[in-house]
């Protein structure tokens, strides 16, 4: 029985992302936006800074953490939207599988398609900011933790408001307190490490948090879909 079942389960994952990553690369102008938007508050940031090496030092962590917020942010309206207007969610209903598996795999896809690009880019990124090199593995263990939990969070206030129109700002004011303890903790252990202290607890709190949001997250979004559907 488990045998026929993982297979199952491996199989609509696959399948599920192959779709999307179809759909993706057709618009793939879209896809492009939220990377383009942190890389933009960056650059600005830095300008209105005025290039200042230790003024930019300083926020740095921050910056980054805020930009890689702000575009994840503004890519989780489309996380079910497109699903729920063609009528795919509806499928997703009567699939075979667990609902919870598919919004886990189509939030993974989201992560890997709008956080991941950035997450690589982030040491050039730090360079550009003038972030101190000792600084940036805690910056980079913060980001590979939290990037993740922040898409789980937002897996679930999207399909809280899968069945709204123009909620993009009900999204965001959803979004934004959940979003703010993932950013204390992941900017939180850089100025530690900036200190010259251990940034181990604020990392260890965002991966508590994180197998945490793996185990009730997709759960708590599927029912949520499930109510906005029927």
């Amino acid at each position: 029985m488990n045998g026929q079942v993982l297979p199952g389960l491996f199989g609509t994952a696959a399948a599920l992302a192959a779709r999307d990553l179809r759909l993706l690369w057709r618009r793939r102008g879209d896809a492009l936006q939220p990377a383009l938007f942190a890389l933009l508050v960056i650059v600005l940031f830095a300008l209105a800074l005025g290039g200042d090496a230790d003024t930019l030092s300083g926020v740095a962590a921050g910056v980054l953490w805020v930009a890689v917020l702000l575009s994840g942010l503004l890519a989780l309206d489309t996380l079910f939207r497109g699903d729920a207007e063609d009528g795919s969610l509806e499928q997703w209903m009567l699939a075979p599988v667990p609902l919870a598996w598919l919004v886990l795999v189509r939030t993974f896809l989201h992560w890997a398609t709008t956080a991941l690009p950035l997450l690589l880019a982030t040491p050039l990124l730090a360079e550009l900011l003038q972030l101190p090199r000792a600084q940036l593995p805690a910056l980079l263990a913060g980001l590979a933790l939290g990037t993740p939990l922040l898409s789980l969070l937002g897996a679930v206030v999207a399909a809280l408001t899968v069945g709204m129109r123009r909620s993009g700002i009900l999204l965001a004011l959803l979004a934004l307190p959940l979003y703010v303890p993932v950013l204390v903790f992941g900017a939180g252990s850089v100025a530690l490490a900036a200190q010259g202290q251990d940034p181990g607890g604020g990392l260890l709190m965002l991966a508590a948090g994180l197998a945490l949001a793996l185990v009730l997250a997709p759960a708590a979004a599927a029912a949520a879909i499930r109510i906005a559907l029927n």
